[in-house]
């Protein structure tokens, strides 16, 4: 799965992903950039789900109807310093949906970023979500299931400069995931935590060669004594900046990961991306990431070993239209526990957006998202579409 499990990950590529707004699952909608302090929008939308539950069979479709006001402050104390927080609220209406149809989901963010000089600097955030909805449903469960969490992620990097040419950054990120229900979080309920060191050398003005070592625990609140897990991870690449308008990044190495009470496992890690910003509101961005992920069903497989092949793209039609689309696809291995077989699995996610901007305040935007999942395990297929039309007003 994409979307929450992407949190678990310090990954490169989140630096070249454009930001999708909350009513895009996987297409990037243009954002109109204000230019002041405190910004609202106020976001209606009708849209179309044919699998409301990310069923296997006997999918639940259901037209839904969402309001969703955002308040977002952005400004610098001081000249080194600079803070920015939001609050969304998601208030999502289903028309045919079996017990509660109506949902209410929160999402806050909060930011500080502090340059104590020309070439040291500290960036903390966080981000906290109640989703009622979840954008990304959890594959193998029981269909109608009650998949809403709670969850937190907090990031923090620090960065200097040794010498002229040699710089040191620390990372450190905490992701939680809490579920409401209860035989749910008995399985899932999670704390992952990652932290790293890497060092950069520049070889040429614009090529960097890194060096990056990484720890990542990950502990269930339940039963965790065949479920908790570390992983060390040995890496290293480059950082390119090709042309004004290309730049990539890539990460290669292995992972070692210790599993409680299961085989143990080293194996290869990689991260690749790369970035073309061809005109004006216009890019490209192209990666790979090899890694292992969690499962949703932890009685069953240890984890998910992933290959994970994306694409994004945004392109300005005109001054007041803009097309965007991305699309992942990811051939994956369920990895069994001591004693069952491993599992094959196929995801292919697509998300498309046209966007048309009438004025500063107003945008108009026609989405589309899409999911399949091919799997050997039949309960864990999935085929799910979505289209909507947004309207959001910013002031």
């Amino acid at each position: 799965m994409l979307s929450l499990m992407k949190l678990l990950r310090l990954s490169l590529i989140l630096a070249f992903t454009a930001m999708v707004p909350a009513w895009a699952v996987y297409a990037p909608i243009p954002e109109q950039d204000q230019g002041k302090a405190w910004t609202v929008d106020l976001l209606a939308s009708v849209s179309h789900d044919s699998n409301i539950f990310g069923a296997a069979s006997n999918e639940i479709s259901s037209m839904v109807f969402t309001a969703a006001p955002k308040i977002s402050f952005n400004a610098s104390l001081a000249n080194q310093t600079f803070v920015s927080a939001s609050y969304l609220l998601t208030l999502d209406h289903y028309v045919s949906r079996p017990g509660q149809k109506n949902l209410d989901s929160h999402a806050l963010t909060a930011r500080l970023a502090h340059a104590f000089t020309s070439s040291t600097s500290i960036d903390v955030s966080d981000d906290f979500t109640i989703q009622k909805n979840p954008a990304s449903l959890l594959a193998g469960l029981p269909v109608n299931s009650d998949q809403s969490l709670k969850n937190n992620e907090i990031d923090g990097t620090f960065a200097t400069s040794i010498t002229e040419k040699a710089g040191l950054t620390l990372k450190a990120q905490s992701v939680l995931f809490l579920y409401d229900n209860a035989k749910l979080g008995t399985s899932l309920d999670r704390t992952e935590n990652l932290f790293g060191v890497s060092g950069d050398y520049a070889l040429l003005p614009d090529l960097k060669g890194v060096g990056e070592l990484r720890y990542q625990t990950i502990d269930y609140r339940d039963s965790g004594g065949n479920k908790d897990k570390t992983s060390e991870f040995f890496l290293t690449g480059v950082d390119y900046t090709i042309a004004k308008k290309l730049s990539a990044t890539g990460r290669v190495g292995f992972e070692h990961r210790h599993r409680d009470a299961e085989r143990s496992e080293t194996g290869p890690y990689a991260e690749l991306t790369a970035k073309y910003d061809y005109a004006q509101g216009s890019y490209l961005t192209a990666g790979y990431e090899y890694t292992l992920e969690e499962s949703s069903n932890v009685d069953l497989y240890t984890d998910t070993q992933v290959n994970r092949f994306f694409v994004n793209l945004q392109h300005a039609v005109t001054a007041l239209i803009a097309a965007s689309g991305s699309i992942d696809w990811e051939p994956s291995q369920l990895k069994g526990r001591i004693g069952l077989p491993n599992v094959n699995e196929t995801t292919t996610r697509l998300g498309l957006a046209l966007s048309y901007l009438p004025t500063k305040n107003w945008t108009v935007s026609l989405t589309y998202d899409y999911d399949k999942t091919a799997s050997g395990d039949a309960s864990r297929e999935l085929t799910r579409n979505r289209q909507g039309l947004n309207a959001k007003y910013s002031f």
